[in-house]
């Protein structure tokens, strides 16, 4: 028998169906500074055989990064990435992209030991799919699928968990775009308010409030760059999540 949640429909709000998640920071604890020097340091690493100067290189993938920001939909985000890549190295980097794929499926794993793992958050997965919740992974889509499909593992999880994950071959929008959840919404075929988002970072996955989601804001991993006032969003760890969607 199913659970009642505390999300449901009552005085004109919608019931809660589909939880959004992010995963850096939320489904997967990190510090994201750390991880992000971690994962530069193994591709230089990589690609310094094949004539890649390790701090051109960080400054491509940035400037590859913010194409995919801007990215106003009229193509995938892979194709935004690519398209500003080879601005800077030339088209002969497209064949370089094969050797991309394998760090991603290899040297990148070794990026997990400066990740942690939070048990809670994995159960609370399996109690959201045992309940008919819809689970969607909204990370942004700044990475291959194969990139973001490890690091559901690192976090104990499996791609299937999830009905769908955004990654930077399937959506032209990223955060904090409120096109991408429009995106999501629209690939779901469900309304704003029958959604929960979940995130840690205030400006990129609080945004969905302004569609008209329901947010929670998890201060595990917080990041809060512009020192927002967040007294406005339920919030706390995956324990009080749990009894928000459960309750106590």
């Amino acid at each position: 028998m199913k659970e009642k949640s505390l999300c449901q429909k009552g005085k004109g709000r919608e019931q809660v169906t589909t939880v959004l998640f992010d995963l850096d920071g939320t489904l997967l604890p990190m510090d994201q500074d750390v991880f992000t020097k971690t994962y530069f340091k193994l591709l230089a690493a990589k690609l310094v055989s094949r004539g890649y100067e390790p701090g051109k290189l960080v400054d491509s993938i940035w400037a590859g990064t913010k194409a995919m920001v801007e990215n106003d939909g009229s193509c995938l985000n892979e194709e935004a990435f690519w398209n500003r890549f080879t601005q800077i190295y030339g088209e002969r980097v497209r064949a370089d992209l094969p050797l991309f794929l394998e760090f991603y499926q290899n040297e990148f794993n070794e990026a997990q030991r400066v990740c942690g793992r939070n048990p809670v958050a994995v159960r609370l997965i399996a109690r959201l799919k045992e309940n008919g919740y819809r689970l969607v992974l909204a990370t942004n889509p700044i990475f291959p699928a194969i990139a973001t499909e490890n690091r559901i593992h690192w976090a104990g999880l499996e791609p299937s968990d999830f009905e769908w994950y955004t990654t930077y071959e399937n959506i032209g929008h990223c955060k904090p775009n409120p096109d991408y959840y429009r995106d999501i919404l629209e690939r779901l075929g469900c309304t704003a308010g029958e959604c929960l988002m979940v995130g840690n970072d205030v400006a990129e996955d609080m945004i969905a409030q302004t569609l008209g989601m329901r947010v929670f804001l998890l201060t595990d991993c917080l990041i809060n760059r512009e020192r927002a006032d967040i007294s406005r969003y339920p919030k706390g760890g995956f324990e009080q999540l749990e009894e928000l969607l459960f309750g106590a």
